[in-house]
């Protein structure tokens, strides 16, 4: 069994026992998170679709932990003119472990 939910403008395709890092959610490690905006579940014999969710699917995780990912460099240059600017950036994230998905 399996699902499509969306979260933090992107869609993530998750199953029971999946780790998942999406963006930073404000919550604190062990907490439960459920995701209500399931677009699709497939149960192995059936799939419901949502327009645009569907009606009482349910993705239930905990959250493993926050941390950053990997650095951006953001380099802008003008020739001919001494002009560069450097700049990093680091995106926060959230690792979550599904627990069970439900229709």
């Amino acid at each position: 069994m399996f699902a499509i939910i969306k979260t933090g403008g992107k869609q993530y395709k998750v199953q029971k026992g999946d780790t998942l890092v999406v963006e930073r959610l404000s919550l604190e490690t062990g907490a439960s998170v459920a995701f209500e905006e399931v677009l699709l579940v497939n149960d192995g014999k059936e799939i419901a679709i949502g327009a645009p969710y569907v009606k009482g699917a349910k993705v239930a995780a905990k959250v493993l932990g926050e941390g950053k990912g990997e650095k951006k460099i953001v380099f802008r240059y003008h020739s001919k003119t001494r002009y560069r600017k450097l700049k990093g950036h680091r995106q926060q994230h959230t690792t979550l472990l599904v627990e069970s998905v439900s229709l």
